[in-house]
């Protein structure tokens, strides 16, 4: 029976299997965040879920239109790449300027030209800098974590993440980047579930291997070239890799299909540029992290990267 002014589930949401097999490989992030910062990570994610597809909802219902899975993921990979201790109002503000305007202004799923999880977290840093940037907290370590405590406790603050850290000088233990025992973002301390949850996502071809290589190729190559060179600040390329967002962003930022390049030649040097827009600006400006902002001006390049690669591929045909 049918009620008046009820909308069926399947007008609700548009279920899409490639985006539910990413929100699949962010759980394990989602998990790890909860046991290193405590609880109240598992109410930031929430709260951002569920303002995120709220805001969707105004748009897609006006029009009729349901609720795509590609929601879910933009608010995770936005959640995740928070800070444990920022206030939850200002996480909301972000997820609805990320899906509103980097999302649903252009047209929404499948017409945005900049990713709208970065869009978010790019407004907020800009308009909360301190909240973003200087307010790290020393994870839960040992036991059941931060399974059974909100947060951590405000003896447990600090200012440093590995990132801060490596660029000041100071060695931070391999080990502990790859397992996650450091300060940083909800979801971005353990490179080992980053790679567990990039390799399944590729392997389900619910992201293009291209991206995810180049990127990770043009971080390689570039922090080699400057730490060879001897620059001040400059980490190793596997301190590059392990720490702060490089490997999330490579896995799960530079490889999402709607803002990023379409050929194959032009998913190569998107990708190498991300990687090596990120390791220049960790080394040289004042943004111990870059990946945020080198995929939103990649993102822009995209149209004019694919058109050249058609161009030069077509020309080649004629010849």
């Amino acid at each position: 029976m049918n009620l008046k002014g009820f909308r069926p589930l399947k007008k609700t949401f548009q279920m899409q299997k490639v985006m539910l097999r990413v929100c699949y490989a962010l759980i394990p992030l989602v998990c790890i965040s909860i046991y290193l910062f405590g609880l109240r990570s598992l109410a930031l994610i929430l709260v951002t879920a569920v303002f995120g597809i709220v805001t969707e909802a105004l748009f897609t219902f006006r029009r009729d239109k349901p609720i795509t899975s590609a929601v879910f993921v933009t608010c995770l990979i936005y959640s995740l790449s928070l800070p444990p201790t920022l206030p939850l109002w200002m996480a909301i503000i972000g997820i609805v300027v990320g899906v509103a305007m980097g999302k649903m202004v252009f047209g929404g799923f499948g017409q945005n030209v900049f990713n709208p999880a970065m869009v978010g977290r790019c407004f907020i840093y800009i308009t909360f800098p301190i909240e973003m940037t200087n307010r790290w907290i020393e994870p839960f370590w040992g036991g059941v974590g931060g399974l059974s405590a909100w947060s951590a406790p405000v003896d447990a603050i600090t200012r440093a993440t590995p990132m801060m850290d490596l660029a000041a000088g100071l060695s931070v233990s391999l080990q502990k980047l790859f397992v996650g025992n450091v300060p940083g973002s909800l979801g971005e301390t353990s490179a080992f579930l980053v790679l567990l949850g990039g390799a399944y996502i590729i392997y389900k071809k619910a992201a293009p291997w291209r991206l995810a290589t180049s990127c990770l190729l043009g971080g390689v190559i570039l922090s080699s070239i400057f730490y060879g060179m001897g620059f001040s600040g400059m980490p190793s390329p596997i301190s590059t890799l392990l720490s702060g967002s490089f490997l999330f962003g490579a896995a799960f930022v530079a490889t999402e299909p709607i803002s990023g390049a379409k050929t194959k030649s032009g998913q190569w040097i998107y990708g190498f540029m991300i990687g090596a827009l990120t390791v220049t600006l960790r080394g040289f400006s004042n943004f111990s992290e870059g990946i945020m902002f080198s995929v939103l001006l990649m993102n822009s390049f995209v149209p004019i990267l694919d058109r050249t690669v058609r161009q030069v591929q077509a020309s080649k045909k004629a010849a």
